[in-house]
């Protein structure tokens, strides 16, 4: 089988800023030292603390105080799609060889958490283990990085990656918030003791961790970058219900929470503490996707796939939704601020966008029929998060019953529906299609099938969707590679229909006004060290 080695190729040239909206805007201040920062988590519990093997922000937002990355984001203008700084390198390089070589000079600085000297060997291994796992262990981003050759330590404070090809989508990949760097004496001697344990060399220090309770961190007095973090320390608390996240912050409980709430819950805490909250909001590089598991039957047969999209009324649906959910923006596959992005007149040509909803659901009907799946029962696992999973499930059983089709759900915490789709162990599953950096032809990689995107849960093969993709990304031109992306769309959306995107999400966080130096960002992913936050009482 040919996989594709241009994941990246796009370049920075599709990327886009994405603009972020503040309710208020704070004036420059210096920052304060000292204080607890108190903050909710909308999970139960993180699936594991290794940010190379999952992909949910539960363990983002409980690891990256913690740990250190290679570069990343500026954390001062986190809404950026290209201003990358260092954090463990000391300059940001040119590369070299054509765009093949980039050199990065490590800091000589840094220090891991038990005192020990970080060196390029550490960050060196911590990318192999990215790039190319050993066999047993899992990393959900390997398929971003087939454009790299090998990744060398020519000295101890040096760390060069050859690429197969020059591509200026390195960066952004190279800016993952999950390829947190790792000490290589532990990986070496256990590649899986991080799923369970915290040991790095960022900001904070870990203290402790209560299974769906909290976990803690403290100020690392040894932190490279001086003067910060300016917390004492932080708290973040577990709470996979909406309800306890809004009331702790409405009590004082907690200050954020820094994944996203609904409209709702942004204009009660603004009726009810006026001044003393702010709010920040952004579009969201994150959209509900239904996948379907293609070894279960009937869900073999096309025709049912496609009949789950065409019972759907996304154009109603949205604004309706929009009201008390995280969800806002009609759209296929690709980040509907891209240029990239289907027009609604694109995106009405295909099965669940006809603007006839009743012509879209009888179309759904006779399919069911013929498909002999007429009346079909079955269940949809889906995550034990409020925001936006519970709400979407909910809608989508609604909008499958007006086809006659009877669905329920097993909700279930975010260990536990990660387990069931790594094993199969579900007929349809909702999930979410969530990235950092936006960057559209390499977010789209994530609906190819698990042999080249190996968390696509969706249990097939299919070489032509592959071929497809590779001729898009090798396109040089954009508008014919625009072109391209309408074909790939239409292909996994209708002609295999091997997913169902369902709706665009909108990023809303509300903070208590004391809280400073925290910048919303399109991915709820990134920004998250907590370095730069400081509260003002």
């Amino acid at each position: 089988m040919r996989t594709t080695g241009v994941l990246w190729a796009a370049g920075l040239g599709m990327l886009l800023a994405v603009g972020v909206a503040s309710v208020v805007s704070a004036a420059a201040a210096t920052p304060k030292r000292g204080g607890t920062l108190t903050y909710t988590i909308p999970a139960d519990a993180p699936a594991s603390f290794d940010g190379h093997r999952e992909t949910s922000f539960a363990t983002v937002h409980s690891i990256a105080p913690f740990y250190s990355v290679l570069i990343r984001i500026n954390p001062d203008n986190p809404s950026s799609t290209t201003d990358f700084v260092c954090d463990l390198c000391t300059e940001m390089p040119k590369p070299t060889d054509d765009g093949r070589t980039w050199a990065f000079k490590i800091r000589p600085d840094v220090k891991w958490h038990d005192g020990s000297l970080l060196t390029a060997d550490d960050v060196a291994t911590s990318w192999r283990y990215v790039v190319n796992p050993p066999e047993g262990i899992s990393s959900a981003r390997e398929s971003f990085y087939l454009m790299v050759d090998r990744i060398e330590v020519p000295d101890r404070q040096t760390v060069t990656f050859r690429l197969k090809f020059a591509s200026n989508a390195f960066l952004p990949a190279l800016a993952d918030p999950f390829a947190v760097i790792y000490k290589k004496a532990i990986l070496e001697k256990d590649p899986r003791w991080y799923e369970k344990n915290i040991m790095g060399s960022g900001p904070f220090r870990f203290t402790s961790y209560e299974v769906g309770q909290s976990i803690k961190g403290v100020r690392n007095p040894d932190y490279y970058r001086k003067g910060q973090p300016y917390l004492d320390g932080f708290i973040a608390l577990y709470a996979p219900k909406q309800a306890v996240r809004v009331d702790a912050i409405r009590a004082d409980r907690a200050a954020v929470e820094f994944r996203g709430l609904p409209p709702s819950a942004r204009d009660q805490l603004v009726k009810e503490l006026g001044d003393k909250v702010t709010v920040q909001s952004s579009d969201w590089n994150c959209g509900s996707v239904v996948t379907v598991n293609h070894r279960r039957k009937p869900f073999d047969d096309v025709r049912v796939r496609r009949a789950l999209t065409l019972a759907v009324d996304r154009w109603r649906g949205a604004p309706s939704l929009a009201k008390i959910a995280n969800v806002r923006t009609v759209g296929g596959i690709v980040f509907p601020g891209s240029p990239m992005a289907a027009t609604r007149e694109e995106l009405e040509k295909l099965p669940g966008y006809w603007p006839d909803i009743d012509k879209s659901r009888a179309e759904a009907k006779r399919l069911l029929r013929e498909a002999g799946a007429e009346g079909l029962s079955f269940e949809m696992l889906n995550r034990n998060v409020d925001q936006p999973y519970k709400f979407v499930g909910t809608w989508l059983i609604d909008e499958w019953s007006k086809v006659g089709l009877r669905v329920t759900q097993r909700v279930v915490p975010t260990g536990p529906w990660f387990e069931a789709m790594r094993s199969g162990n579900f007929e349809v599953v909702l999930q979410a299609n969530c990235h950092g950096v936006v960057n559209p032809l390499t977010d789209v990689g994530n609906y190819l099938p698990h042999t080249v995107y190996t968390e696509n849960y969706g249990q097939f093969e299919d070489q032509q969707e592959i071929d497809l993709y590779d001729e898009m990304v090798r396109e040089t031109d954009v508008a014919r590679q625009r072109g391209l992306m309408r074909r790939y769309e239409t292909y996994v959306l209708d002609t295999a229909a091997h997913t169902m995107h369902a709706l665009w999400w909108h990023r809303i966080v509300p903070q208590r006004s004391y809280v400073k130096g925290w910048k919303i960002s399109p991915s709820h992913y990134i920004n998250q060290d907590l370095a730069n936050v400081w509260l003002d009482k």
